[in-house]
């Protein structure tokens, strides 16, 4: 397998085509200097020694150790090692509300910002267990596949907002289904955590967690928000605050956290509810309890110890640098025998 250590610098490559465009410019600029001067065959019985060939010979020669340098510099690294690594985990789904009423501000920053901090300090107490984030408002959406890039999983979180979503609503029955389907069929346990305000208006997120429990797959649902609930603010394109969200009678919409639905929702999926408050994401428990879930053996595999490469191509570079330099302009005796550099 081979990576490179600095992708940044394949812009480098554009060189060539600068050196190239400059190359083809300057010949024919030589040729149309060497015209008004007199006739081609004239001029050349002047200048026996002369040969044109090797000087785009030696171009050819610059134009490859430019190339093999801008490689070296690149840094090609091949994994010398194909090393299998055995972990124990389960496998995780976080299933995620991003419906407006997320931007509710009764616990601070919002609740969409404290869902993905909690999202972030779970992964990082996770060892071994794979891990995929689906969102959800009016519809589900699979945002990352089971994985155990964790790095990946902070990367896809980190761009997650409501915008992201076409459709508003609170379909957490679907995204429910959703994380129950792409599990696939594998022998590890299974889990989802649920993480919303718990206004489901679209379906029955009740029998969805109760059919993925009767597939061995536990739901357990975090509430984000405070009973009292916060009304919904709404931001112009450019993140300016301009209001609050308002009903058909002009009264401003409050949001309540829906704790009943929560916990019956965890109940139907064999997990435990637990609410976040602005001193708590209530994500101790709900770890506490995955934690005992038995946890199975997954076997995966990774290229280890890369090697750099670049020493090759600098020395490459090096030696057409050198070869360069030792062929000499003018015609040899060596050229005209084999009448390789003959013109």
């Amino acid at each position: 397998m081979i990576k490179f250590a600095h992708n940044e610098y394949f812009i480098l490559l554009l060189l060539l085509v600068v050196f190239i465009a400059y190359f083809i410019v300057y010949r024919s600029w030589v040729k149309k200097a060497w015209a008004k001067f007199g006739d081609k065959s004239v001029i050349e019985s002047l200048m026996p020694e002369v040969s044109t060939s090797k000087s785009v010979f030696k171009f050819i020669l610059v134009l490859f150790a430019t190339l093999f340098l801008i490689v070296g510099i690149i840094d090609p690294q091949i994994g010398s090692k194909l090393e299998k690594i055995k972990r124990e985990g389960i496998d995780l789904y976080l299933v995620l509300d991003v419906s407006n009423s997320m931007l509710a501000e009764d616990i601070k920053p919002n609740r969409l910002e404290r869902s993905k901090l909690a999202i972030s300090s779970l992964v990082d107490k996770l060892e071994g267990d794979r891990v995929g984030i689906i969102i959800f408002a009016g519809n589900a959406y699979k945002q990352l596949p089971l994985t155990t890039d964790y790095s990946a999983v902070k990367l896809f979180l980190s761009a997650v907002d409501t915008k992201i979503v076409p459709t508003q609503g609170t379909a957490i029955g679907e995204a429910i289904e959703m994380a129950t389907v792409s599990f696939g069929e594998t022998e590890h346990n299974k889990a989802i955590i649920v993480i919303t305000d718990g206004e489901n208006h679209e379906d029955d997120a009740i029998e969805a967690a109760k059919t993925a429990n009767d597939l061995g797959i536990n739901v357990f649902t975090i509430g984000m928000g405070l009973p009292e609930g916060a009304p919904i603010p709404i931001y112009n394109k450019y993140g300016t605050q301009t209001g609050y969200k308002k009903d058909r009678n002009n009264t401003t919409v409050i949001t309540k956290l829906n704790e009943d639905m929560l916990r019956q929702i965890a109940a139907a999926g064999g997990g435990a509810y637990a609410r976040a408050n602005n001193a708590s994401t209530g994500l101790k428990r709900i770890f506490n309890d995955i934690n005992e879930i038995d946890k199975k053996e997954i076997e995966t595999r990774q290229f280890t110890d890369y090697e750099d490469r670049f020493q090759i191509f600098l020395g490459i570079t090096l030696f057409l640098i050198v070869l360069e330099l030792l062929i000499a302009d003018r015609k040899t005796r060596w050229t005209r025998k084999f009448d390789f550099f003959g013109k």
